[in-house]
């Protein structure tokens, strides 16, 4: 079977993987559609260490295909999104409904995967996921079942870019009715967090990016102005110019040190920033501390600290009643044979996600 491989040095497309069958509790997923996140090309590029070779992707919908001993929640036939979070459901963070701080589902990989020409040496999966491949092998507990009505292109944003982005704004911000937000880069993560704060009703939604050309997307999402960070001097005052006390939250998209010290000069009194984009490890950011004794946070957020089962569920409901964008994340379909075109433009900035196909 196809799919986009990772071997240390480059990407490349492969059409010799093959898959094991479903363990007790797993189910075997028929992929039909996967995003292209930047987590995927930061496993490329190095930004998100992880051991090769490796089978990408973990953004992703199908149809299960055959489930292990124990699965009785989907069944062959079922439409999915996939999340990547393969938690235990035991451990005392599950319990407590933190299924995302799961250290059985952190930092340990699979290998489910083998190639037809070097069978001896098995591939690790992605993120407990590896949807870039025609079928791959999950956790039952990471497949949620949608409306067949859904489009599998838009499904499969739900999984990681929707969770995140709108689980950041209505999960850990919790951002209330008439607050105001700043959301500093408008890609696929943004245009979630922006629409999440429209679903949680802010007054005021500030999209800042260094694409002019965002500025219409962003708005569709509902953003209620735009900086351009490319047009002006300072980003924080020209925001200030439209929200001269600061905001009550703001997001970083991006995931850049120094728009982490931006975030946190965007804020009001009492304010949170919350840091969704992915930095090298080692990466350091600076601030202010004296400003937290105005009872500013600094927040961390894993996966839109979202419960899966609960939240896919949840967006599916409002997409289809029109409260929940996806179509419109969609904006390029690639077949998973043009994986490196589908890379290059998302390299670019200009598009909200690339959707591959199988």
């Amino acid at each position: 079977m196809k799919g986009v491989i990772f071997d240390g040095k480059e990407a490349q497309v492969v059409d010799d993987l093959e898959v094991r069958d479903p363990d007790v509790g797993e189910i075997l997923v028929r992929i039909a559609a996967a995003g292209l996140c930047h987590s995927d090309l930061s496993v490329i590029d190095g930004t998100i260490p992880f051991p090769v070779p490796v089978v990408l992707g973990h953004e992703g919908a199908g149809t299960v295909e055959a489930v292990g001993p124990g699965v009785t929640h989907v069944h062959p036939g079922d439409h999915v999104a996939l999340s990547t979070l393969a938690n235990c459901g035991t451990c005392a963070e599950c319990g407590r409904g933190r299924p995302t701080m799961c250290r059985k589902a952190i930092g340990r990989p699979g290998k489910p995967f083998t190639r037809g020409s070097q069978p001896e040496v098995p591939l690790y999966n992605f993120a407990s996921t590896s949807v870039f491949a025609e079928r791959t092998v999950v956790k039952a507990v990471q497949a949620v079942r949608i409306d067949p009505a859904i489009p599998f292109t838009s499904a499969a944003l739900i999984g990681c870019g929707v969770l995140t982005g709108v689980g950041a704004v209505l999960n850990r911000a919790r951002v209330g009715l008439g607050d105001t937000v700043a959301v500093i880069g408008c890609g696929g993560i943004g245009l979630n967090v922006i629409q999440g704060a429209r679903l949680a009703g802010a007054s005021r939604i500030v999209a800042v990016d260094a694409v002019a050309g965002k500025e219409a997307v962003a708005r569709q999402f509902g953003a209620t102005d735009f900086v351009d960070a490319r047009a002006v001097d300072s980003t924080v005052e020209a925001v200030r110019a439209l929200l001269p006390e600061g905001v009550d939250h703001a997001f970083e998209c991006v995931g850049a040190t120094a728009l982490v010290r931006q975030a946190v000069d965007l804020l009001n009194r009492h304010g949170q920033a919350v840091l969704l984009g992915m930095t090298r490890p080692d990466a350091e950011a600076s601030f202010r501390p004296a400003e937290m004794f105005l009872d500013k946070s600094i927040l961390g957020c894993r996966y839109g600290s979202s419960c899966p089962q609960v939240d896919i569920a949840l967006y599916a409901e409002l997409y289809r009643s029109g409260r929940l964008l996806l179509d419109e994340l969609v904006t390029a379909v690639y077949p998973v044979e043009e994986f490196h075109a589908a890379a290059e433009a998302t390299h670019g900035g200009g598009i909200a996600r690339a959707v591959l196909t199988f």
